[in-house]
């Protein structure tokens, strides 16, 4: 998701501080949230901070050999099983120390305009998949926030308290028995994603960062191809009922342009020119969403790279099996049982916690 053994030249990133948080759609998003050696090779630049660049200048490096090191050493595990694409489900280290080491490494790898894009993938799930177990783990996660440095704290801690905003929204929901419906596809360029999220915020008003946060939460930035539970549709999750009200859909729902478009059009109909917190309150009837979305969107105004990684995150969904991985390429045209499906798929799978891992968790 930099070629190696170069000297590292770090620059503190310059992050301003969070902005302060106050249907369209029944959505995917509640079903969503549900031995280390490290070598950082790093260039960074101010480009990567925030300081005028745009994300979409590092979307597509020229460096695109998959095989060339990223300058970080991922954890590792030949024993594991693995997807399609040669991937393993990312490892965490359970050790405090090594993984704000590998932290750093990874959220700094992810805005260095040197690292190959055919690593992007690879780092952007290892981020992901240290939020989603850190957030559930507070005596671990304070561990690691405090041995991070503090513009990397900032950026860790909003991120662990956007995905807790989605774990209090699903606590009274039981995890899946059995996987949706789903095809899991290849979402549109990064690129030309983020040239529709500007594109509705220059007809809108309504902020690119929030959108992309939506479409980020909703549907994984349209890797997920189905229907949820109400009926709600597309990479922005429209009701069809929604869609159809004059002045908000228009085209295809199923059309990225189209869909980012109508939920811009959507959320100022919900009065989120005058507060965004309300419109949001009309796109999801939840106050865990509404804060959640800030949080993300805020990552992206105080440094439009943080886009980077959040594109590249993958699709997991909590089951009774553990926090599953549904790759690119998973389709089932009905419900699967979660253990039909590891059968197939045992890579999907987490791997078993490690003692020193369950032993950071534990501790009160």
């Amino acid at each position: 998701m930099t070629p190696p053994n170069r000297q590292a030249r770090m620059v503190q990133p310059r992050l301003r501080r969070p902005a302060r948080l106050g249907l369209a759609a029944g959505g995917l998003a509640l079903a969503l949230l549900g031995g280390l050696a490290l070598r950082p090779a790093l260039r960074v630049s101010a480009l990567a901070f925030g300081q005028g660049g745009d994300p979409a200048e590092m979307a597509t490096p020229e460096a695109t050999d998959p095989d060339q090191a990223t300058g970080v050493a991922l954890p590792e595990n030949p024993a594991l099983p693995r997807q399609a694409d040669g991937r393993h489900y990312p490892l965490v280290p359970g050790d405090a120390a090594e993984l704000a080491e590998l932290l750093t490494a990874v959220e700094t790898a992810l805005r260095d305009p040197a690292t190959p894009a055919g690593q992007l993938p690879r780092l952007g799930h290892q981020q992901q998949v240290i939020y989603r177990q850190l957030s559930r783990e507070p005596a671990r996660s304070e561990a690691v926030l405090a041995l991070l440095d503090p513009a990397w704290r900032s950026v860790a801690a909003r991120h662990l308290a956007a995905r807790r905003e989605f774990l209090s929204m699903q606590r009274r929901s039981r995890p899946l028995a059995a996987l949706p419906a789903w095809r899991i596809i290849q979402p549109a360029p990064a690129e030309e994603l983020l040239a529709h999220y500007r594109k509705a915020a220059a007809a809108t008003g309504i902020d690119w960062e929030v959108l992309a946060a939506i479409n980020l939460v909703e549907s994984g930035m349209g890797r997920i191809d189905g229907v949820s539970v109400a009926n709600a549709q597309g990479p922005m999750q429209f009701l069809p009922t929604t869609w159809a009200q004059a002045g908000v859909g228009a085209g295809d729902i199923r059309d990225p342009h189209d869909a980012i478009q109508a939920a811009a059009r959507y959320l100022v109909r919900r009065g989120g020119l005058q507060d965004i917190r309300k419109g949001l309150w009309g796109y999801n009837n939840s106050d865990y969403y509404g804060r959640a979305v800030l949080l993300y969107a805020s990552l992206l105004r105080d440094d439009p790279q943080a886009y980077i990684g959040l594109y590249h995150w993958e699709i997991h969904v909590n089951t009774e099996a553990g926090d599953l991985w549904l790759p690119v390429g998973y389709a089932q045209n009905g419900p699967i049982p979660v253990s039909a499906y590891l059968q197939q798929v045992p890579a999907s799978a987490p791997p078993a916690i490690t003692p020193a891992a369950a032993a950071a968790a534990a501790t009160p």
